[in-house]
């Protein structure tokens, strides 16, 4: 299959490149698009077919719910019930944006195998001017998880969706480099009070200053099928094995020199107060503590250690205030955990 890029911006008539996407779309396949957080790989939602492409290119584990996009607020009610005055203020403070709320779903409408051994269903409106052009062109909602294969970092721009899933999907439409870097927050309206399943880029502060506390579960109980993308599978792994370092000097410095002595290569990624250390590659993320930029160049950077001859990948910590509870969450995914300890 040849895969073409197409390129989309705000200073272009995207009406061709839009109606070629949705041809695609409405014949059963599947598009790759921009979105405010990551790059999305859509298909419509309510064809189980369709759906399974997916699954396919990116070689997703069946049981890996998925993410339903959708181009006008008022959507939601096509595909969910019980929709809380709180759900609704929600929606009306961040949609379009970075939130996806969970609700029980309709029966009947969405494809069984976008949401797999459950009754709910997670939407959310994106805050992209190309993810809103083709969701409103094509007037159908979008099952799209990100647009790599199962288990690598996520794509930020068209080039990574391209390395990735290149002769497997006929389409990807090129709007630049996305914005916020991490996927969207992950929010259960079904328990009370609502439950965080996955941090992103919509902070557990922003939501609370709507409609008061929240709770946070980032691990799925027993063998209960996940809710939430994010909450059971390797994610966001570069090819060599990461560590995560606390953000100390110091010790950084004492890892990579007893590292160097084993004769191995490294990698580091941290902020770009770091970068005089003696590590072999090193990608800066921004400054220290700015958890927005961290997440928005980390998924980049965990992309570059793929590039390099990284044996080992040191990741500098970072507080979890905001977004940095995200990027914290990514970087322990891609860790499986795992903590350098000197």
């Amino acid at each position: 299959m040849e895969t073409k890029v197409n390129l989309v911006d705000n200073f272009m008539d995207n009406e061709k490149n839009y109606k070629q996407a949705v041809d695609i779309l409405t014949s059963g396949g599947v598009v790759a698009f921009p979105t405010e957080t990551v790059y999305g790989l859509g298909a419509i939602a309510t064809d189980e077919l369709a759906v399974q492409k997916i699954f396919e290119a990116k070689g997703r584990p069946s049981d890996n719910p998925l993410i339903v996009h959708i181009g006008k607020k008022e959507e939601v009610f096509n595909f969910a019930t019980d929709i809380s005055l709180d759900a609704e203020k929600l929606m009306d403070a961040f949609w379009p944006g970075p939130l996806t709320l969970v609700f029980h779903k309709i029966s009947g409408v969405i494809a069984p195998n976008v949401t797999p051994g459950v009754e709910t269903v997670g939407i959310r409106m994106p805050d992209h001017p190309v993810a809103l052009g083709l969701l409103q062109a094509l007037g159908e909602p979008l099952a799209a998880p990100s647009a790599n294969r199962s288990g690598k970092p996520s794509p930020t721009e068209a080039d990574h969706v391209y390395k990735d899933l290149k002769g497997l999907i006929p389409l990807i439409l090129d709007g630049g480099q996305t914005g916020v870097g991490v996927e969207s927050t992950v929010l259960d309206m079904t328990t009370t009070p609502p439950t965080i399943l996955r941090p992103g880029g919509m902070t557990q502060e922003m939501i609370e200053s709507i409609i008061g506390p929240v709770n946070s579960e980032t691990k799925t109980p027993g063998k209960q099928a996940p809710r939430s993308p994010g909450m059971k599978y390797l994610h966001y792994a570069p090819e060599a094995p990461l560590y995560i370092i606390d953000n100390n000097e110091n010790n950084i410095s004492k890892a990579i020199a007893t590292l160097r002595a084993e004769g191995k290569k490294i990698a580091l990624i941290g902020p770009e107060e770091l970068e005089v250390l003696d590590a072999d590659w090193y990608f800066s993320v921004g400054p220290a503590r700015n958890n927005e930029a961290m997440a928005s160049k980390l998924y980049g950077a965990l992309r570059k250690c793929d590039l390099t001859e990284a044996d080992i990948i040191l990741a500098v910590e970072t507080d979890l205030t905001g977004v940095g509870a995200a990027v914290m969450n990514r970087l322990m995914k891609a860790a499986e955990g795992k903590r350098y300890m000197s």
